[in-house]
This record gives C-alpha cells, sequence and structure tokens, in this order.
C-alpha cells in the first residue's frame, strides 16, 4: 500500500526561506503543500506557489496560523509544520502545532535554553516529535564535526558567523551550536596571556562560559557563511563553510520532515538526523 503524502504547512512563507521551502515542498513526490502562513500583508490571498516562483499550487497565503494547523491535524497522515518566521512568535507557533499533534521543524533560531527546554517538555507530554535546527545545510554538519576533532588538539579557537542584514539573532544559532559542541568536550579555551581591554565594547566579540569568543557580522550581499579559526605556535587551521543560495539548505529541511513524522521528543541539531 503506498504511503500517502506529507501534508505540510509552510509558516513564513513569503520569506526568502518560506519561498524556497515552499517550492522545495511542492515539487516533492511525497510531501503536499496544504498551508502558507504569513504575516506580511501585501500577499494575503495569493497563491503560495506563484509568489514563491514556481508556479500556482492552489494554496493561498492566509495570515491564521491555527486555523491551518487544526486543519493539518484532520489530514489522514501526520502533519508538518515548517517555521522560518522571527524569534518573537516561534515559540508559541510551536505550541500551536504540537496542540493540535502537528509536527514542527523549525528553521527560525535565537530561542532561549529554558525556552528550549520548555517546548521539550510540552513535546514530550504530548509525544509528538519536534526538530530545531539551526542550520539545514549537510556541510555546516561536516564542518561543525571537522571542528571537533580539531578541537582535541588546539587550545584555542574563534568563531565568526556572518549573515545578512535581516537578520534578528546574534550570533546566530548555527555558531551557538557549534561553540556548545566544543565545549562538550570538557575542556577550556583560549588561556589568558594578558589582561585584555576593550576600547570599544564588545570589540573582542562575545565569550561563552569555556571561553569561546564569538563575532557576528551583518551586511547586505551574505547569505550564510561561518568561520571556525584554531590557533597554535606556528600554525593556524581554519574551517570556513559558505551558503551563496538558499537552496541549499532545501534537502536537510525535506530530510526533516521526513524523519519528524516518526519522533516522539523534541531533537535538536540536523546531525542527529545523519
Amino acid at each position: 500500500m503506498a504511503q500517502l503524502p506529507i501534508p505540510v504547512v509552510v509558516n513564513g512563507a513569503t520569506g526568502k526561506m518560506g519561498r524556497e521551502v515552499v517550492k522545495a515542498v511542492a515539487q516533492a513526490e511525497d510531501m503536499t503543500l496544504i498551508g502558507a502562513v504569513d504575516h506580511n500583508p501585501t500577499f494575503f490571498g495569493e497563491d503560495a506557489g506563484e509568489v514563491a516562483g514556481c508556479g500556482p499550487v492552489e494554496v493561498p497565503v492566509t495570515n491564521d496560523l491555527e486555523a491551518i494547523v487544526a486543519a493539518a491535524a484532520q489530514e489522514k497522515q501526520s502533519g508538518v509544520m515548517v517555521d522560518f518566521t522571527h524569534p518573537s512568535s516561534v515559540y508559541d507557533n510551536i505550541r500551536a502545532a504540537i496542540a493540535y499533534g502537528v509536527r514542527p521543524v523549525v528553521g527560525t533560531t535565537g530561542l532561549a535554553p529554558e525556552t528550549m527546554e520548555k517546548l521539550a517538555e510540552f513535546a514530550d507530554k504530548a509525544s509528538t516529535g519536534c526538530l530545531i535546527i539551526p542550520n539545514f545545510s549537510i556541510g555546516m554538519v561536516l564542518l561543525q564535526q571537522a571542528a571537533i576533532a580539531a578541537s582535541q588538539y588546539f587550545d584555542h579557537v574563534e568563531i565568526i558567523e556572518l549573515h545578512h542584514n535581516q537578520k534578528a539573532d546574534a550570533p546566530s544559532g548555527t555558531a551557538l551550536q557549534t561553540a556548545q559542541m566544543l565545549s562538550e568536550l570538557g575542556k577550556p579555551y583560549n588561556p589568558s596571556l594578558v589582561q585584555e581591554s576593550e576600547h570599544l565594547p564588545g570589540a573582542r566579540g562575545s565569550m561563552t562560559e569555556n571561553g569561546i569568543r564569538i563575532h557576528s557580522v551583518r551586511l547586505p550581499g551574505l547569505v550564510a557563511h561561518q568561520e571556525v579559526i584554531f590557533g597554535a605556535p606556528g600554525q593556524i587551521y581554519t574551517l570556513r563553510h559558505d551558503t551563496s543560495d538558499r537552496a541549499s539548505f532545501m534537502p536537510g529541511v525535506l530530510l526533516a520532515i521526513r524523519k519528524v513524522i516518526g519522533l516522539k521528543t523534541l531533537i535538536y541539531g540536523l546531525e542527529k538526523l545523519l
């Protein structure tokens, strides 16, 4: 018996990432787009596929998320909500989806650790899968794995993340996740050799509890980029990942949509799906 296509709701459907998700879902044979939500009134009532540039999909853009996830809950196959919105609204979006039994796949970053804990408890109680993915790029997962390997041999490391100037949160969720992965080795980084002073506050970037510096750059023309720079006497080891097109994230998004159907708890990070 052929499996039913996965019903997908895209929240933030007219944003840059949302449009790519609409296109990817519309072209996936095992998925069907059943809802497109956005708060930009310019696109209310318009066909989401036309807005995304992939042709009509007969799904109008609406601003009523609850009505759409309620409809998704009535589908015979478990529904999925893909969220690329704003840090200020993502918590309520996830709660609304889980309340209706719709599984969230979230690319919006900026959630505080205590907020993540609350969402994990909510997902556990509802036995509903939820994926929070700070970066959907397979290349970034490989960079992070290489950084973990390198950190066993280097005690000095700094992270530079560069994004477009419409990104709301800093540092990026990917940079924070990278620093967290390095901290799990249980070692301190960047032992101080001098008493530093900043003539401008923040000149040395932000610092994690275990001493890793993170620097954020926001400029038009950038998409998503990250460097992890290790230093030791006589050598520098640099890992860098560059994104030039948001389409590069879509294989990871589609993988997450397929995987979340079988989950009953919250999982953070694409690497746990690979």
